[in-house]
């Protein structure tokens, strides 16, 4: 098994050029596996596209992905053509990750899609997305609830063949999207006994689609805080999974997170984002610290 840890920018944190910038030449040079943006439009973080472009072209080993990029509401095609110009750019860096977005009603005007209709929007594009995607298929035709197109042919083809696809979410019918769609799955906010209870549920719905995800494709997205604590967060994570002790969810300090890993690992998961709930004080040395607690977990 291949463990692997990337570093995660979340909607709470501003773009600035230099900070970003910063942060990506970091990841870099330390030796991080990937770097992972978040999309909320009417947050101050970048454009998830714009911001891997950026990280790709500045970078020459480091993955980029998006934690998540929402699916409803995008042209498939346009999407598609977006994305596999960025793989081929990057030379095959791309991590894409796609999701409904978060149940928020002035997000869900920003992409113009009712929450109602965003798992049947997802449903119909992503199979889509991946026909476009693929060398053996010059050309498309399509005829869906949502999309009508005929003689689609996107250029240039992903350098991924196939591209592959994460997913994130822990809610029942999440599970069964990953299993039905995914490649990959990438939760956020579990704790390593309901992630592999997750991973159970994926594996059912995958096998009864004739399908088999990669066992070296599910990993977690663990909040990152270099302090304690804060009461507030715990008070929020036992809200969202109240049978969740907050420590198993969050790592606080470079220790706990490397503790996290190996709680994870023994349960099958591989590929790990830390995810900080602030700007660093000092960026370098928040990521040369977490670096030196988790880097020797990978194998």
């Amino acid at each position: 098994m291949k463990v692997r840890v990337g570093f995660g920018l979340g909607a709470e944190i501003g773009g600035d050029r230099q900070s970003f910038t910063l942060v990506v030449d970091e990841l870099e040079r330390i030796g991080y596996d990937s770097l992972w943006v978040s999309e909320r439009a009417n947050s101050p973080t970048l454009d998830p596209m714009v911001a891997m472009t950026w990280a790709a072209a500045r970078t020459e080993r480091l993955k980029v992905g998006a934690s998540v990029m929402i699916l409803p509401g995008r042209n498939p095609v346009l999407l598609a053509k977006a994305i596999a110009s960025l793989d081929v750019l990057s030379d095959g860096r791309l991590l894409p990750a796609f999701g409904l977005g978060v149940a928020n009603s002035v997000e869900h005007q920003a992409f113009g899609v009712e929450r109602s209709e965003r798992s049947s929007w997802f449903d119909e594009a992503l199979p889509l997305m991946r026909r476009i995607w693929d060398a053996g298929q010059p050309e498309v035709d399509h005829e869906g609830d949502h999309f009508s197109f005929k003689g689609v042919r996107v250029l240039p083809k992903p350098v991924q063949q196939p591209i592959e696809v994460w997913l994130g979410g822990a809610h029942p019918s999440e599970l069964r999207r990953v299993g039905r769609l995914g490649d990959g799955w990438l939760p956020s906010f579990i704790s390593p006994v309901a992630a592999a209870e997750g991973r159970k549920v994926i594996e059912a719905q995958a096998a009864t689609h004739d399908r088999e995800i990669d066992p070296e494709h599910f990993g977690v997205l663990i909040p990152y805080l270099e302090g304690p604590l804060p009461e507030a967060l715990a008070d929020f994570v036992k809200k969202r999974y109240p049978d969740s002790n907050p420590v198993d969810v969050v790592a606080s300090g470079p220790k706990r997170a490397a503790e996290l890993i190996e709680q994870f690992v023994d349960v099958g998961f591989s590929k790990f984002v830390f995810h900080p709930f602030a700007p660093a004080a000092d960026w370098t040395e928040s990521l040369e610290s977490l670096a030196e607690a988790v880097f020797p977990l990978q194998t």
